[in-house]
């Protein structure tokens, strides 16, 4: 980032051409007091989304891109301001809090190999000192919302019990299901050309897996590039609000032995199989306290979080250019 300042001031006393001169402005989304926000980070930050936005309506699809760049945007501006709060109240993270934290990571995706878990990275344009970078801001701006925001966050017992009657009207007589999938993978810098390709070979995939007689374990074990592939890509059971939202909606709308067209998330394109499916009572209020407990905090922090970004902003100098 110093670079690109140097590089923008450089120009600015050399007396290059003008048209020189706005090439490199015209790469600065925003300047957050004296940081400069490039416009690769707002384009890198809200790629994932982008390559979701398939609206047949180009304006449509040009006003969603829009919006998507802007909250980009927005949230790194946020982040920003909270990394100079962060170094002006000296607010530190060890190397071992954020190895333990990568490692809870790994453990959440049930990825037991350090290489596999690195090029799964990869695929998402990431290297893993990135990706320690980023857990590392994650569990500094973590303890700065604890001091400056934790206090405002309270949670009262009628919050909970509201929020558990809330998940009982919910959750009353659902469903869970017991799923597999086979993963081609796309990288997170992929052209369209390559998204369409790595979408058909899932296409041939679906095919294969329908056909009379087919064992589906074995086929992801041979052809899925992700990580549950030795198992055959195997899922477990889980129900609604735990996978992504175009995964959850394949993988509840197909019968028991159905197979999915090919669904895309950041990771790539996915065909599913579910296997089995089965009602579930809800839990009880005992059971689901300390989960609805951590859900309301969550979702009161962020409220209290955006109120903060805010007050920030107010008594920064924020430029924005993009």
């Amino acid at each position: 980032m110093k670079k690109l300042v140097a590089a923008i001031a450089a120009v600015a006393l050399l007396g290059s051409s003008g048209a020189a001169h706005a090439e490199l402005v015209d790469k600065v989304a925003a300047v957050v007091n004296r940081d400069i926000i490039a416009l690769s980070e707002v384009q890198q930050r809200a790629a994932p989304e982008m390559a979701r936005v398939n609206d047949p309506d180009p304006r449509k699809r040009g006003e969603q891109r829009l919006q998507l760049m802007k909250t980009a945007l927005d949230t790194l501006i946020g982040e920003k301001l909270m990394e100079s709060e962060i170094a002006q109240l000296g607010i530190t993270a060890t190397e071992a809090e954020v190895d333990e934290l990568v490692a809870d990571v790994r453990q959440q995706n049930n990825i037991t190999d350090p290489a596999q878990f690195e090029q799964l990275l990869l695929g998402e344009g990431l290297t893993m000192a990135t990706y320690r970078d980023m857990m590392r801001k994650r569990i500094l701006r973590d303890r700065l919302l604890r001091m400056k925001v934790g206090p405002q966050v309270k949670i009262t017992e009628e919050d909970l019990k509201a929020a558990y009657t809330q998940y009982t009207r919910m959750e009353s007589g659902d469903s869970e299901v017991h799923a597999r999938h086979i993963l081609v993978q796309v990288d997170a810098k992929a052209t369209a050309e390559q998204v369409e390709a790595a979408k058909k070979r899932a296409e041939a995939i679906a095919t294969e897996a329908r056909r009379p007689g087919m064992d589906f374990a074995s086929l992801a074990r041979a052809r899925s590039e992700g990580p549950s592939a030795a198992d055959g890509g195997d899922l477990g059971w889980f129900k609604r609000g735990v996978m992504v939202p175009a995964f959850e909606k394949a993988a509840f709308g197909l019968p028991e032995g159905g197979v999915s067209e090919p669904v895309r998330t950041n990771f790539g394109w996915h065909v599913l199989k579910v296997e089995e499916r089965r009602t579930v009572a809800a839990a009880s209020y005992e059971e689901m306290r300390s989960k609805l407990e951590g859900k309301l905090l969550q979702e009161k922090t962020e409220k209290f979080l955006d109120q903060y970004v805010q007050e920030l902003r107010q008594k920064a100098n924020v430029d924005v250019k993009m």
